[in-house]
C-alpha cells in the first residue's frame, strides 16, 4: 500500500485512475484503503473531493469495462476448455449462466462492495453476455456509490485528525 500511496502523492489523479482501473482488472491493490486515503488527501486539500470522486469513478468503470470485454471475448472458450480442471462441467456452467442472467445486474451493483466479488462479477457479466447497456447502468451505479462512500469516509475521518 505504501507504493500506491507514494504513486498517488507523486502523480495525483493519473495514478488514482490507473490504480483503480488495474485494480478492478485484477492487480492486487487494496481498493477500499486507496479510496479512504484519497478521501483523507481531499480533507487536507491535496486533492479535491469532486475531482477525486470523478476520477475514481472513471478509473473503476474503465477497469470494469475492460474486465467485461475480456470475459465476453475470451471467457466462454476458456471455461469450456479448462473448466473441467475446476470441476465446472457443462451443466454447472449452464446453471451458473442461468442464475447470472436472472440476478446478474443486481450482483454487479451490490457485489461491488465485496472485495474479490467485484472482480468476478465483471468477468462473469461478459461471459454470460449481459447486455452492455444493462451492465454499464448497474456497474456504474455501484461504482459511483462505492467511490463516493469510501472517499467520504476518508474525508470525514481525515478532517477529524
Amino acid at each position: 500500500m505504501t507504493f500506491v500511496q507514494d504513486m498517488i502523492m507523486q502523480y495525483g489523479y493519473i495514478a488514482l485512475f490507473l490504480c483503480l482501473a488495474l485494480g478492478i482488472v485484477g492487480l492486487p491493490i487494496p481498493d477500499e484503503l486507496l479510496m479512504t486515503f484519497v478521501g483523507y488527501l481531499a480533507s487536507i486539500g491535496f486533492m479535491s473531493m469532486p475531482g477525486s470522486v470523478a476520477v475514481s469513478f472513471l478509473g473503476a468503470m474503465s477497469g470494469m469495462m475492460i474486465s467485461y470485454t475480456l470475459g465476453r471475448k475470451f471467457g466462454k472458450p476458456l471455461l469450456w476448455r479448462y473448466g473441467k480442471w475446476l470441476r465446472l462441467t457443462p451443466s454447472r456452467l449452464e446453471k451458473a449462466e442461468t442464475w447470472f442472467n436472472r440476478y446478474g445486474p443486481w450482483t454487479v451493483g451490490f457485489g461491488y462492495f465485496i472485495p474479490g466479488i467485484r472482480h468476478l462479477t465483471c468477468y462473469l457479466s461478459g461471459v454470460s453476455a449481459m447486455k452492455p447497456g444493462t451492465y454499464f447502468i448497474f456497474a456504474g451505479a455501484g461504482a459511483l456509490i462505492w467511490c463516493t462512500l469510501f472517499i467520504s469516509i476518508g474525508y470525514f475521518v481525515g478532517s477529524k485528525i
